[in-house]
């Protein structure tokens, strides 16, 4: 499941005033009830929805609608190669959640919901925006991040990319343990209560300790990774109605975690340490000691969670699935929105046939897009008022 960072990702402009668009919620509905015939005629549902929005600016979309809209998002999201798998996704209704302690119980229950035996793709949709209001919203990027520090030697500790959100929080009084995988807590602002900070307990955590089927050494770095990757920090738009806090999760593509997570300079920058203990030549680029070393950090990444039993793909078999995905939306007559850049692999994109072929670009809705607002927060400037 190719995860996004909160970096390079769609965004929308949106003014949190503005009414509910007729026009969308129309494209929307018609459309949900075209593909679900057993919801019935959509006539009689396009009137109570017009006089909703003429009343109050906006409208509430049934179970149904919730669910199936969500689903469209995923099937419309450009950047994400897993969309074969669209129609499986777990869709909890969350709507009636308001304080920042239901929040949180809601969260946790959907990172165990996730990650209990095979992981499954699941969405938490809570309240939508409502013109003019305030509303709550995460500002983690993911429900599930590491911090970053600075050693007393001045070298980095943990994920370099979150030094800032991590200073942020322990500004606001969280205490870390200066750990190269420490889990973040999370900050939840609500209208009523503000920002409060909650520690995730380790039954929301499920994480795999790295090993390599070859290297035993590979076990003495001490790596790990977490199984959930759930974004935290986008906005789920479906016919014109927005939610602003809709966590979602897929399983993870391995090379999000060993070519990117792990190999990012800006990351944990392991390519060296695992060049070194390969005996590789660092001497000079021509070598391919990075290409040699990435591999082996891939392979690890995938031993180790097939030997815990957590559900991971490689890109060579999720790219074939993608052309797959890409057939069956072709027979049933609809486009099918692709990014290049990040439909194909961050290694060996070459040799996957992903690669070999041009792609649609379209801002189709149903859609995710970054909440822009709580990406500036994770770069650090989240202001906490309260420490829970």
């Amino acid at each position: 499941m190719n995860v996004p960072g909160y970096r390079d990702v769609p965004t929308e402009p949106w003014d949190p005033a503005a009414p509910a668009d007729p026009g969308e919620a129309e494209d929307f509905l018609r459309q949900c009830y075209t593909e679900n015939p057993r919801l019935g005629p959509v006539e009689p549902r396009l009137a109570i929805v017009r006089a909703q929005i003429a009343a109050t600016g906006t409208y509430v979309h049934t179970t149904e609608e919730l669910a199936y809209g969500a689903k469209l998002a995923w099937r419309n999201a450009s950047r994400c190669i897993g969309r074969l798998y669209w129609r499986s996704l777990v869709v909890l209704d969350r709507r009636r959640a308001r304080t920042a302690d239901e929040i949180f119980s809601l969260l946790v229950n959907h990172l165990q919901t996730a990650g209990a035996g095979q992981i499954r793709p699941v969405i938490s949709v809570f309240a939508a925006a409502q013109p003019g209001q305030p509303f709550a919203r995460v500002w983690n990027e993911q429900l599930i991040r590491y911090a970053g520090y600075r050693g007393s030697d001045g070298c980095p500790v943990g994920d370099g990319r979150l030094e800032e959100f991590t200073a942020a929080m322990r500004g606001f009084g969280w205490r870390g343990k200066n750990d190269q995988f420490d889990v973040l807590p999370l900050a939840i602002e609500t209208p009523s209560e503000g920002v409060r900070l909650y520690e995730l307990p380790e039954r929301a955590i499920r994480e795999v300790p790295l090993t390599h089927p070859e290297y035993g050494w590979f076990a003495e770095l001490g790596l790990r990774w977490h199984a959930v990757p759930a974004i935290s920090n986008m906005r789920l738009t479906i016919g014109g109605v927005h939610y602003p806090l809709a966590p979602f999760n897929g399983w993870y593509l391995g090379t999000e975690i060993g070519a990117r997570n792990l190999a990012d300079t800006d990351r944990y920058d392991m390519l060296p340490v695992v060049a070194d203990r390969m005996g590789l030549d660092t001497s000079r680029e021509s070598t391919l000691w990075r290409d040699r070393a990435l591999v082996e950090l891939n392979r690890a990444v995938l031993h180790s969670f097939e030997l815990a039993g957590v559900k991971m793909s490689d890109h060579h078999t999720e790219s074939q699935r993608f052309l797959k995905h890409i057939a069956n939306e072709e027979k049933a007559g609809r486009r099918v929105p692709a990014d290049w850049t990040w439909i194909v692999p961050p290694m060996s994109g070459g040799i996957t046939p992903v690669f070999h072929r041009y792609y649609d670009e379209a801002d189709l809705r149903p859609a995710f897009y970054l909440d822009e607002e709580a990406s500036e927060r994770a770069r650090g400037g989240c202001p906490v008022r309260r420490t829970h």
